[in-house]
């Protein structure tokens, strides 16, 4: 049975977090979500703004309550 040589991958670009610290974020405080709420009421966005309260109230992230 022959062996099949594959050929050597080579990256093309430059990675897009090369040099950015990764990791988890800084949560917010407690002003930036007054702000984020205000927001949500002044556009009407009831779904969002109802999300956005279930997901500040119990400590869980976006994703995981969709």
């Amino acid at each position: 049975m022959p062996r099949v040589q594959l050929t050597a991958v080579t990256p093309k670009g430059i990675a897009w977090n090369k040099g950015r610290i990764i990791g988890q974020k800084r949560p917010l405080f407690p002003k930036q979500v007054w702000a984020i709420r205000g927001r949500l009421e002044l556009t009407g966005n009831l779904y969002d703004l109802a999300l956005f309260n279930v997901a500040i109230d119990s400590k869980l992230r976006g994703c995981d309550l969709v």
